[in-house]
């Protein structure tokens, strides 16, 4: 299965990221951003 690819590390990013991890465990994401820091909820 190939990597899923997100651009951009804000909070729409993150959550895209995290939706996915969610419906699909064994799914590889990868997160770019150029943000010095990522977003998170707590």
């Amino acid at each position: 299965m190939n990597p899923v690819v997100v651009i951009g590390a804000v909070a729409a990013g993150m959550s895209a990221a995290s939706h996915i991890k969610r419906a699909i465990p064994e799914q590889e994401v990868v997160v770019f951003g150029k943000e010095a820091y990522i977003s998170y909820g707590a």
